[in-house]
Formats: structure tokens, sequence, C-alpha cells
């Protein structure tokens, strides 16, 4: 079954999917061997492997390159940032193209201006409404598979305040959005002012400021979380300090090679070479 089909199952399930977030396709693997149906590819997360913060400055063939990774190494549904569409409406047919071909199951796309920022960063901009719901149509227009998933991102409650987010929202349902996604949420009150001025909305929800427990009962639909980014940083950065002040890391910190190999399908190669063989070179 295609994972975009896995996913608008998913969807009309009575239950939160929880997708976490992932930077690339260990991290993605990891969660599908931990028991996830779905994971989030962050676009924050993708920048920030590449030494970039989080202010619209990856290319869309960065973004896609990352994505068809991550995608051809799990058998679950992958949803993708999409940050504007990288341009106009036509931009936009052009992305949703390219993250099909990459094995994506869905996108988000936001109603900031370009060259976006973190939905939590100072600075945000949003264009108009009217320009955002073409991009969701042009969006819908463009894909091939009508299961692939679009989720119109709005980003104007820091922006505009929260009568325009609400106005927006219902906007880009009206205009064929599968889902809207409220950036910038950051309180309890937030989550359920969300949950109930949106209620016969389909919603999700970033961020761990709940449970996916909590999330579930008030009706959201998926929820992306995990902070895997602030994680791995924080962790990573304790390591190194321990290697640094006392010349080694704990060894209880760590998994094994054979652990990470055994993930990436080792015992697969072994069992391909024994079945086709390995080829000697000998010199003349």
């Amino acid at each position: 079954m295609k994972t975009t089909t896995k996913l608008r199952n998913l969807l009309k399930e009575d239950k939160l999917i929880v997708a976490p977030f992932i930077l690339n396709a260990l991290h993605a693997k990891i969660a599908e061997e931990v028991g996830f149906e779905a994971v989030y590819m962050t676009g924050c997360g993708t920048a920030a492997e590449r030494g970039f913060s989080d202010v619209g400055l990856l290319t869309m063939t960065e973004m896609v390159a990352n994505a068809k990774y991550i995608a051809q190494a799990v058998d679950i549904p992958v949803i993708c940032d999409a940050d504007t569409g990288y341009g106009n409406p036509i931009n936009v047919r052009r992305t949703v193209r390219e993250y099909e071909m990459a094995g994506v199951a869905g996108i988000h796309l936001e109603d900031q201006v370009f060259p976006k920022k973190c939905g939590f960063f100072e600075g945000k901009q949003v264009i108009p409404m009217e320009e955002h719901v073409q991009k969701i149509k042009a969006a819908l227009d463009a894909r091939t598979d009508p299961d692939f998933v679009i989720i119109a991102r709005c980003d104007a409650y820091a922006v505009t305040g929260w009568e325009d987010t609400v106005k927006r929202c219902k906007a880009y349902i009206e205009a064929g959005a599968d889902l809207v996604f409220v950036d910038g949420i950051k309180s309890k009150e937030d989550i359920d002012k969300y949950a109930t001025d949106l209620k016969d909305m389909p919603r999700l929800y970033n961020g761990d400021l709940a449970s996916t427990q909590e999330m579930n009962e008030l009706g959201y639909k998926i929820m992306i979380c995990g902070s895997t980014i602030w994680l791995i940083y924080k962790q990573v950065k304790d390591a190194f300090e321990e290697l640094k002040s006392t010349g080694r890391v704990d060894p209880e910190r760590y998994g094994t090679r054979w652990d990470v190999a055994g993930l990436m399908g080792l015992d697969e190669i072994y069992e391909l070479e024994s079945k086709f063989g390995s080829v000697e070179v000998t010199a003349d």
C-alpha cells in the first residue's frame, strides 16, 4: 500500500496520529522500529543538520533530497515541512510534484512571507490570506496522487492575532486543504482555544505542551512532537563536555555499532551476499 494511502487511512480513524520529529533517515528508522505509524521531517532540523538556522536559507531541492532519503528508508508515512512552497502558486506546483516524486505522504505549506522564519522566531510576516488560498488551490491541482495530503499551515497568530488566524484557517479548509496547522502555539490555553474555535476542522498540533493522550481527547488529528533537535543537542553536548573534561564518554551512554548496523539492514546485506556470491578481483 502506498504511504499516501496509509496516511489517508490513519486520518479516517478516530485517533491521534503521533509523528515524531526526525532529521534524517536514521531517526525515521528508529521511530519506525519503536512502533510509530508516521514521522515528521522537520525543516528546522533539516536546516540545522546543514549548519543553518531556520530562516528560509535552504532551497526546495535540499529539502526534497532529505525527504527522499527518509521516505526510501521506511514503510510508514513521512509528513514534510515544505516551508512557503518556495515562491508563488506556480512554484508551489513544482514543490508538490517534487515532494510527491520523493515518496512522502504529505506536506504542509505556510502563509509566511518568503524568506520564512521558524514559527517561534521573532520577525515573522504573513502574506495576504487570498494569496495563500491560491497556493493551496495550486497545490491541490498539482498533485497526481489524490491521497497526497496537503496541510495548510497558518503563522498569523503572532503577527495579526487570533481572530485573523481563525478566519484564515476557515478559508484554507474551504479552499480544499486536508488539515490546518496553526503554528506558534505557546500555552495550554492556546491549545484549548485552538481545539474549541477550530473544532470542526481537522487540526495538526506542533509541540510538547501536552501529552499525546490529552491531544487525542481534544480531537486533534496529527501531533508532531518529540523535539528531536533539542534532544540531540543536549545529549551530544553533554557527551562532548564529558569527553573534554574526563577524557572518555561513559559507555552507558552508547548503543552499539551492531544496534545501528542491524537497523540499517546489515543482516539483509549478508543474505544477499550469500545468495549472489561475491566477485573476487585478482591482479593480472
